[in-house]
């Protein structure tokens, strides 16, 4: 779960790390009040939406005048918000930051997040910071710093200030910058984060450290116990489908295709939407129903699915191993009359009870498919959407 930037803020602001002054303007009403009672020689405007680029596609400006300032976030509060993380929908602009603008000096990158590689919390920080830290990796890897963190111990003192002088920061500064790697290690911890980025960390002309911009994403699976940040979450930044599943239980990421996936298992699902993409087709979606699918989670599924105007052809991949296949071929069938659907539907069942599955679906007189592979699925699904 990815929390706004001004959310992140406010997290960091907590554990003693130094972030611009700001206010955070959610309706048209409060903008000119708001900014009247901010005091600064010139204001930074911050659309907030869970996507990067927000600075190249005009969602970052720096005023220097109220008026300026008003009329720019009127511009952009309640329109969308188009990047190239988020295109071609965009995602709705619901709340901006106005902050104080700083005088920069250098600019850095840092971040915390799960190595899976090495199973192991790693720190990373580079003197290359407010660019893209993907295009530094490939192009300049010797100016990315990793130091990995020992489970018992977390971030030690001597790997923080290995990283301040790589970074070639002077030795007054040495401590703080410690320090704030001290508190973003306890932010991580005790919030369970899979990701803390802080792009840019600035040093200001009188040696401060400032966190520029901040980046958080919670563990969903911790969510249960963060409960004060749970409430932090915009469905409105997630495809509307997205909300559906997670309130029916189920595992769904919108994408752009037109063959909608319902698959048991999230390695399953990958492998399916990996063999539509390799025989030409598009997947619409990534949906995992679970080990225990019921003919109730099926229906909820195809419901999902089916809100999706660019699906043309649905393909299901059912592995029966707790469920028999019977039963899930039941399942399938009452869902599909219960849903209405028009459109072909794929199916590859195997496990328990394979053939007397197969067989139902086969006398069901509706207009299922039934495959005896995973690659003969896909094949069959692209080739109707090529017809």
């Amino acid at each position: 779960m990815n929390l706004h930037e001004y959310q992140a803020k406010q997290l960091i602001a907590k554990y003693g790390i130094s972030v611009p002054k700001g206010i955070v303007i959610k309706s048209i009403d409060e903008v000119d009040q708001s900014i009247g009672e901010m005091e600064t020689p010139s204001y930074v405007i911050k659309a907030q939406i869970h996507a990067g680029g927000r600075g190249k596609a005009g969602g970052v400006k720096i005023v220097s005048s109220k008026k300026e300032a008003s009329e720019i976030t009127k511009s952009l509060l309640h329109k969308k918000l188009v990047t190239y993380q988020n295109k071609p929908d965009g995602q709705p602009v619901n709340s901006i930051l106005i902050e104080e603008s700083c005088d920069i000096e250098e600019e850095l990158y840092f971040s915390i997040l799960v190595d899976r590689q090495s199973e192991r919390i790693v720190v990373i920080a580079s003197s290359a910071g407010g660019i893209e830290i993907e295009e530094i990796s490939k192009n300049n890897p010797g100016k990315i710093i990793r130091e990995l963190c020992s489970p018992i111990n977390g971030l030690m003192d001597f790997q923080s200030r290995n990283i301040a002088f790589t970074l070639g920061l002077p030795n007054e500064m040495i401590n703080d910058f410690v320090k704030l790697a001290r508190s973003a290690f306890k932010v991580f911890i005790e919030n369970d984060l899979a990701l803390l980025e802080i792009n840019p960390l600035v040093i200001t002309s009188n040696k401060k450290i400032i966190a520029l911009d901040c980046k958080v994403t919670v563990d969903d699976n911790a969510l249960l116990k963060q409960k004060t940040l749970a409430e932090f979450r915009d469905w409105s930044q997630n495809d509307f489908k997205e909300a559906e599943a997670f309130n029916a239980g189920l595992n769904y990421i919108a994408l752009n295709g037109n063959i909608g996936c319902m698959v048991n298992g999230a390695g399953l699902a990958m492998a399916t939407m990996d063999l539509i993409k390799l025989y030409g087709g598009e997947p619409a979606n990534f949906l995992d129903v679970g080990g225990g699918a019921t003919a109730e989670t099926v229906a909820k599924a195809f419901k999902i699915i089916l809100d999706d105007n660019n699906v043309q052809v649905v393909l299901v991949n059912i592995f029966g191993g707790i469920m028999r296949c019977d039963i899930i071929a039941e399942g399938i069938i009452a869902a599909v009359k219960e849903v209405g659907m028009q459109i072909p539907i794929v199916v590859r069942l195997e496990g328990t009870n394979v053939d007397l599955g197969k067989k139902l679906l086969q006398i069901s007189g509706l207009n299922i498919k039934a495959a005896n592979s995973l690659t003969e699925a896909a094949t069959i699904a692209t080739s109707l959407i090529k017809k």
